[in-house]
């Protein structure tokens, strides 16, 4: 146990760890087997925009009331309902690839559903994350090691589900991932949490004292404004992958599969990172840095025709994107007041994710007129342009002390 990060000393945690990494493999095949699914019955990068902005914009438009209910009522709770609802869409989505009738339509409908669940169920994980370490000192280890699991499985998930539409089609990736939800909902009925602070609940959970809160922390809200920004030019790179794998590339399945593990490898490689620099550097400066990386990864991607150079841009992009995140994430969780947490933590989710689904849309629609290769290269750039502009914000704000302090309980982590 001495070998192992900090956060793995807490048996919660570990439980946890153990069955949201499970899950989050079965999330990802499906998200890959869905994006190749839509763009083999339609062939559209429109239709691809749209479908990844449905499974999002519910993040968006439903995070502020996920918060909200985040500090009102228990966070395991949330989480459980969440994840059994999760798995629901999941059998639903592979009855209707099993009925070989499947429209579009109905794909977009189901990624709303899913989107509606992940709205509830981000903001509900993030902000339980303090109750899974008995020793606050292990908070970061914690946040650090979830996100190592979730990039993880970008990296296992999208190569999984390559080999498995390629053998075997796209309703088995959706069928195991119903089955994969089991790891973690077992996993949170197994859990002994300690209760959490005696606070008057009811005084905790307006959404409008959430945003208040966050207006009146500067270093906060520019660090809110730079994920959002990131996560609206760069994120949706994704979303457009099929064409390459197909129209670039002239790949199957485990092409598309092949390229975004590239972007998870680039994740875990960023979590490698946080964990292991110099102490003495401050999350918000590595947080606007990585996201001028995936700025000028995504223009060099955008032109590319060789394979492995591509191969290359795309892990950068996932370690910038990713570094951004998870930057933010320590330094929001470090820095919040408890009884904000949930609501500032929602807003981190909609920053992260439920941006995300508006660049999908608008990308996938520009992509339409002017190309793939230009939507992205403009995207980049000004990604690039947007990061240099807030981090001069950032210069004229003074963190609190706390900051320092994350950042050093962060390289504590083996």
């Amino acid at each position: 146990m001495k070998n192992l990060p900090r956060a793995f000393r807490h048996h919660n945690f570990r439980l946890f760890f153990a069955g949201q990494g499970l899950s989050l493999i079965g999330t990802w095949i499906q998200q890959t087997a869905l994006s190749w699914l839509v763009y083999r019955l339609t062939g559209s990068t429109l239709l691809l925009g749209i479908t990844a902005f449905a499974g999002q914009i519910p993040i968006l438009l439903l995070a502020p009331l996920a918060g909200s209910l985040t500090d009102r009522f228990p966070k395991e709770r949330l989480l459980l309902w969440s994840q059994i609802f999760a798995m629901l869409q999941a059998f639903g989505v592979t009855w209707l690839a099993f009925s070989h009738a499947v429209q579009p339509w109905q794909l977009v409908t189901m990624a709303v559903f899913l989107g509606i669940c992940t709205a509830f169920e981000i903001p509900a994980r993030q902000a339980l994350m303090s109750r899974l370490v008995d020793d606050k000192q292990d908070l970061p280890s914690a946040i650090a090691m979830n996100s190592f699991a979730v990039n993880s499985a970008r990296l296992i998930g999208p190569a999984l589900a390559g080999i498995l539409i390629l053998l075997l089609g796209e309703t088995l990736c959706f069928l195991l991932n119903g089955f994969s939800y089991l790891a973690v909902i077992v996993a949170l009925l197994a859990m002994r949490l300690p209760p959490e602070e005696n606070k008057e609940k009811a005084k905790r959970g307006g959404i409008a004292d959430g945003l208040a809160y966050v207006s009146r922390e500067p270093a906060i809200r520019v660090l809110l404004v730079l994920l959002a920004t990131t996560s609206f030019l760069a994120t949706p790179y994704v979303t457009l992958l099929p064409t390459y794998a197909r129209d670039v590339f002239h790949g199957d399945a485990q092409m598309l599969g092949m390229l975004m593990g590239c972007s998870g490898l680039g994740a875990i490689l960023g979590n490698i990172f946080l964990a292991s620099r110099a102490p003495g550097q401050k999350l918000s400066h590595i947080a606007v840095s990585a996201s001028m990386i995936a700025g000028v990864a995504l223009m060099g991607f955008a032109f590319s025709t060789s394979l492995w150079v591509s191969m290359l841009l795309l892990t950068a992009i996932g370690f910038g994107i990713v570094v951004t995140a998870v930057s933010t994430n320590i330094t929001l969780q470090t820095n919040v007041d408890g009884k904000f947490r949930g609501r500032v933590m929602s807003l981190y989710t909609a920053a992260y994710l439920g941006i995300s689904p508006l660049g999908s849309l608008v990308e996938g629609w520009i992509a339409n007129g002017i190309g793939v290769h230009m939507t992205l290269f403009f995207a980049g750039l000004t990604c690039v342009v947007g990061a240099f502009m807030l981090a001069t914000q950032l210069s004229l704000i003074k963190f609190q002390s706390r900051d320092m302090h994350a950042t050093n309980a962060l390289t504590a982590i083996p």
